[in-house]
């Protein structure tokens, strides 16, 4: 089942390969302004995965110049939504529900996410007017190290008429 969101990402992918993550990140970011602000990158994202990209720039660094917590945040939060987001029935709304961040190291350089949704957590949105799950994400800096673990637990219901 596929839902508007879905329907935009889908033709997008059959574009060709040089414009896709051009195209994706503007979609959204033109829907999440936050995300465009902080210079969020889209890699690729299917109903199953999303892969994002945030660089190391001035404008999302803390004060030891690397990226700031919150924006780490960002990064964490916009991936899981997207591929959450891609699955989610029209009639419904996805919501956060609650979301975990644990520190383990300082983070050195960009920061890559990849959001993943196994084949049964799509069937259990798909097939429930209302639920939640819980969305892996993995977040690894430069040093190809997890600077920090997350998570990030997503919640659906029907929209209000």
């Amino acid at each position: 089942m596929a839902n508007k969101f879905g329907k935009i990402i889908s033709k997008v992918n059959k574009m060709p390969r040089f414009i896709r993550s051009f195209l994706l990140t503007k979609i959204f970011c033109f829907t999440v302004k936050f995300a465009g602000t902080s210079s969020i990158k889209l890699i690729s994202v299917s109903h199953t995965k999303a892969v994002l990209f945030l660089e190391n720039k001035k404008k999302v660094q803390n004060h030891i110049g690397g990226i700031h917590a919150i924006a780490a945040a960002l990064l964490a939060e916009s991936a899981t939504v997207i591929v959450f987001g891609m699955n989610v029935p029209d009639r419904c709304v996805p919501l956060l529900k609650s979301m975990t961040i644990n520190f383990e190291r300082r983070m050195q350089g960009s920061l890559s996410a990849v959001a993943v949704l196994s084949e049964a957590d799509i069937e259990q949105i798909e097939n429930a007017d209302k639920g939640s799950l819980m969305v892996s994400v993995e977040i690894t800096d430069e040093s190809q190290k997890k600077p920090i673990v997350c998570e990030m637990e997503w919640a659906w219901v029907t929209k209000r008429s």
